[in-house]
């Protein structure tokens, strides 16, 4: 049994096309299904839907075979035990700073002033700012984090960004870019050696679909 490990909504979507040129489709829709576990048209494949957070972990503990998680996830996971052999160009975004229009964000970096940052991808804030010799309090949320600069928890917030509306919508606005983002198929590094024959076909048609994309746009 191949398990294949991902999470609800935009990468879901996006993922459809993929599974569909293994051939693999999905018998019940997670958005609709209460099961954790989905099957599949196919008898030796299986979702599981986890938190998009918890992909890495499923697949390093070997619990899934194969997941797809985002390049933010993996950063912040740290990619340990995990084959990463595509990039997916799935579910693309930034990682972003943003703070209250007011907010005169490169005025406070030039007078070296202590910025308090909420985010819950510290590691990505850590290393953004240490580059840039900034001094940052880092506080770590996990949803909402435009509400922190508004009601005085944060100066900036270090968070994804897809089109900026609700940045746009909370009076935020967008004032440096950490990384671009995108979904990176992971692999079970003893799966892979243990059943190569079974998931290598499920890999190459995940990487045929992304090379056609990537000529199409060329």
């Amino acid at each position: 049994m191949i398990t294949i490990a991902l999470s609800k909504g935009r990468i879901f979507e996006e993922t459809t096309p993929l599974l569909a040129a293994a051939g693999i489709a999905a018998l019940e829709d997670p958005e609709s299904s209460r099961k954790l576990i989905l099957p599949t048209n196919r008898a030796d494949v299986r979702l599981i839907i986890v938190r998009a957070s918890d992909v890495p972990t499923y697949v390093q503990y070997g619990a899934a075979d194969l997941g797809i998680a985002g390049k933010d996830v993996l950063y912040e996971h740290g990619g340990e035990g995990l084959y990463q052999p595509l990039d997916l160009q799935i579910a693309r975004c930034k990682m972003m700073v943003a703070v209250r229009e007011d907010f005169d964000y490169f005025g406070s970096i030039r007078q070296g002033a202590r910025l308090k940052v909420v985010t819950k991808y510290v590691k990505f804030a850590r290393e953004h700012f240490a580059d840039k010799g900034m001094h940052v309090d880092l506080i770590k949320l996990y949803g909402s984090m435009e509400l922190g600069p508004l009601v005085g928890l944060a100066d900036a917030i270090v968070d994804l960004v897809s089109t900026g509306n609700t940045l746009r919508a909370n009076h935020l606005k967008a004032v440096e870019e950490i990384a671009d983002i995108s979904s990176r198929l992971i692999v079970n590094q003893a799966s892979l050696k243990l059943n190569r024959s079974a998931l290598q076909p499920i890999i190459e048609a995940f990487s045929s679909v992304v090379a056609a994309r990537n000529s199409a746009n060329n």
